[in-house]
């Protein structure tokens, strides 16, 4: 297991949000600089890889697993596929989180169904059921995700007090998701599904 495999690893996890070189190295238990050093040939090896779609951006001191701009017309055809617009269970599970938690991190929704939840959260985002709604305050200033007015226009809502009293299910959600209302929506759209646009930029991962 070598420090770029490592590194390839960690980025795979983290996702969009990405990680900053301090938490990269500590998490290594390598030198800031010797750990730049291998994110930099990592970084060096997709680029001159043109059997890889894979990148990675440097956004302040954030490194983020990306794919490449040439990709970006093939992930656009895949979101907006009459295929790819069904929603999975996963991905409802973590729509009815971030619709009751909102605003609410990546890591703080991973923390709550028990599992890794990066790739649901980047298909509701590309669906523009979820949005960015700031970030947080303190290291890694992580990203808090909520829902979007097209959610609710999705869902048939008027505001977010129509859905079920979360008081109710606090005890039950980690075993238990308030899913109902998203499946019973879901499958009357289904047959019909509205396609969306992607955003084009780096950023799609």
């Amino acid at each position: 297991m070598t420090t770029v495999s490592q590194i390839e690893a960690i980025l795979f996890v983290v996702g969009e949000e990405g990680i900053g070189l301090e938490e990269l190295s500590y998490l290594l238990g390598l030198s800031t600089a010797k750990t730049y050093e291998a994110l930099t040939a990592l970084k060096e090896r997709y680029e001159s890889d043109e059997q890889t779609a894979l990148n990675i951006l440097e956004v302040g001191n954030h490194f983020i697993l990306s794919t490449k701009k040439n990709f970006a017309p093939l992930l656009k055809k895949y979101a907006q596929s009459p295929i790819s617009n069904s929603l999975s269970q996963a991905a409802l599970e973590t729509l009815s989180i971030v619709a009751y938690k909102q605003p609410i991190s990546r890591v703080e929704v991973d923390e709550i169904r028990g599992v890794q939840s990066a790739g649901s959260m980047q298909k509701l985002v590309a669906r523009q059921l979820i949005e960015e709604k700031g970030r947080v305050d303190g290291p890694g200033r992580a990203i808090l995700y909520g829902t979007t007015a097209y959610f609710m226009d999705y869902f048939g809502l008027r505001s977010l007090e129509e859905l079920p009293d979360i008081h109710q299910m606090e005890e039950e959600i980690a075993e238990e998701l308030p899913l109902d209302l998203f499946f019973d929506r879901y499958k009357e759209l289904n047959e019909d599904p509205p396609t969306t646009d992607i955003n084009e930029s780096e950023e799609e991962n």
